[in-house]
């Protein structure tokens, strides 16, 4: 009998235990909330039903005004540099500007620009040195120079573009008086500019018709087209008067991204109009290129300033305002460059200090190569 009843109080023990340790039933037994159930009140929205608001725009400010704001801009940033200079430690020699006047002196060997007495320099130590006819050149150096604020400056090559491009075309000048037109800064230009021609700006059109275009914008073409009408007259231009006989096709067909290669023979007649160009149109050619990815873009310049082609543009019977209106200047060439930037800055605003900056920087650049051979 007392056995029996072991058994039976172990038999109940062991059920409570399991009841206790069960997560379902202690999950059943415990109470969630005690507060009764009620339905959601919906609200009205704040807002005005109706389409959804159109895309923002940038704010239309005068140029005046910007470049007022940018100067104060540069005024407060010169005076937390100056703030921040320890004053128990000197201040660094390329924090001061150590010249006062800078002039154009004419020298036995030609033009130098000098600070006070001293004569600019290139980065290989050389004398800055013009031809006697690039006084224009020289004048414009000597302004960047008298611009600048400090000697650090003039290590960024954005502050002095002129300096930079003509201490350019004077080591490809030295390097073909010693070694020929087949040294190796020349080599370099060319293979690198060869490399352009292959992606150019000018000619990667967008395709016929995206997802991105806009809707029911009739005063906004297409990019492709506007990339057309932009393109084809230069291309008309460069294939009459630069580079006659060969035919330039572009890049991307209407619906492909894969690039296309040029025949061999427009290859082949390019790169030998840039191997034969003096040392001062290579350098603006490089620098054009580099700045608005486009050889051909950099050849219609080259072909338009410079001295080389005048026969191409100036007769005697032109009347000289109808020249002057159709010259393929700053404007033309930076637009050709940065037309895609434009269309979609037209559609979905500008930012500032970005859209703005890089564009006055191309203006800079362009202009630095058609100064360099005016």
């Amino acid at each position: 009998m007392e056995v029996a009843l072991r058994r039976a109080a172990r038999c109940t023990a062991t059920s409570s235990l399991s009841v206790r340790r069960s997560p379902g039933l202690r999950r059943s037994a415990r109470a969630i909330s005690s507060t009764s159930s009620r339905k959601a009140t919906p609200l009205p929205h704040p807002t005005v039903p109706g389409p959804p608001p159109s895309a923002p725009q940038a704010a239309i400010s005068d140029p005046q005004e910007r470049a007022a704001r940018k100067r104060q801009q540069a005024q407060a940033f010169i005076q937390s540099q100056q703030k921040a200079v320890n004053p128990a430690k000197p201040i660094s020699a390329l924090q001061k500007r150590f010249w006062k006047n800078v002039s154009v002196a004419e020298t036995e060997e030609g033009l130098q620009i000098h600070l006070d007495t001293r004569p600019v320099r290139t980065a290989a130590r050389k004398v800055l040195t013009l031809p006697r006819h690039r006084r224009a050149l020289a004048r414009g150096i000597a302004l960047e120079w008298d611009s600048l604020v400090s000697a650090q400056q003039a290590l960024k090559q954005h502050y002095i573009p002129l300096t930079s491009i003509s201490s350019r075309a004077m080591d490809i000048e030295a390097a073909d008086t010693q070694h020929g037109v087949d040294n190796e800064i020349r080599g370099s230009i060319i293979d690198v500019m060869m490399k352009y021609l292959s992606t150019d700006t000018l000619l990667c059109w967008a395709p016929t018709k995206t997802i991105h275009d806009p809707q029911d914008r009739g005063d906004i073409k297409p990019l492709r087209q506007r990339q057309r009408e932009i393109a084809e007259p230069i291309i008309a231009y460069l294939t009459t008067h630069v580079f006659p006989g060969i035919e330039i096709h572009p890049i991307l067909d209407e619906s492909s991204i894969i690039p296309t290669a040029q025949p061999d023979i427009t290859t082949s007649v390019i790169q030998g109009w840039v191997a034969g160009l003096p040392a001062f149109e290579l350098a603006a050619l490089e620098r054009a290129a580099l700045a608005s990815k486009s050889l051909l873009i950099a050849s219609r310049l080259i072909a338009e300033w410079s001295a080389e082609y005048g026969h191409l543009r100036v007769k005697p019977s032109d009347d000289m305002a109808e020249v002057s209106k159709d010259r393929f200047d700053i404007d033309r060439a930076a637009e050709a460059a940065n037309l895609e930037v434009l269309h979609q800055t037209e559609q979905w605003g500008e930012v500032e200090d970005t859209h703005d900056v890089d564009r006055e920087d191309l203006r800079a650049q362009l202009g630095s190569a058609i100064v360099l051979i005016s």
